[in-house]
């Protein structure tokens, strides 16, 4: 049974009341996120504003945290090599070298995918069209730990959230009705 199942059952299975929240609960969950969230709630019976409105919630709820995390991570590493700490490109200071991981193939092809994107389209590009690539929570972090201001990287998921859901509502609202 994959994730997207097992959140249809429970959102059939528990009370009318309880069911925006799981839907906001599988807009936090990456490769899911807003438009899959809001189409699990308007299949499982919840109205479409509703089920957009839990699922934008969810999704952005998440990224903010995590632009807030990776944005005060950024800020310590920074704060870190001022105060003359050597502090290495990809975070961490020299003790700490020995123990860092090696970067997986994955995570490397992610990586090079938004930097390419972010080189071509800017901040607002890659939030808005960054769901069409990547996860709007790997998207955000990456941005966040990349410099760019926290106001300015909310603003522009936050767009992206409530536009990609929105239509995704729309179409999935529409062909359940057109079912019915």
């Amino acid at each position: 049974m994959n994730l997207i199942e097992i959140f249809q059952n429970w959102v059939a299975q528990v009370p009318e009341l309880v069911q925006p929240l799981i839907v906001a609960l599988a807009g936090a969950i990456p490769f899911i996120e807003g438009e899959g969230a809001a189409s699990i709630g308007i299949i499982g019976g919840i109205h479409p504003v509703i089920a957009a409105i839990a699922a934008i919630v969810g999704n952005f709820v998440c990224v903010a945290v995590l632009v807030l995390a990776s944005s005060g991570a950024r800020s310590a590493i920074v704060n870190r090599s001022r105060v003359g700490e050597p502090a290495l490109a990809g975070g961490g200071t020299v003790s700490d070298a020995g123990a860092e991981a090696p970067q997986t193939d994955r995570k490397a092809a992610r990586r090079e995918k938004f930097q390419r994107a972010f080189e071509r389209y800017g901040v607002p590009g890659v939030s808005l069209l960054g769901p069409l690539l990547l996860p709007t929570q790997f998207t955000a972090t990456m941005l966040a730990a990349a410099g760019i201001g926290k106001a300015r990287v909310l603003f522009w998921q936050a767009l992206a959230i409530i536009g990609w859901t929105t239509i995704v509502a729309v179409i999935v609202g529409s062909a359940v009705s057109a079912v019915s």
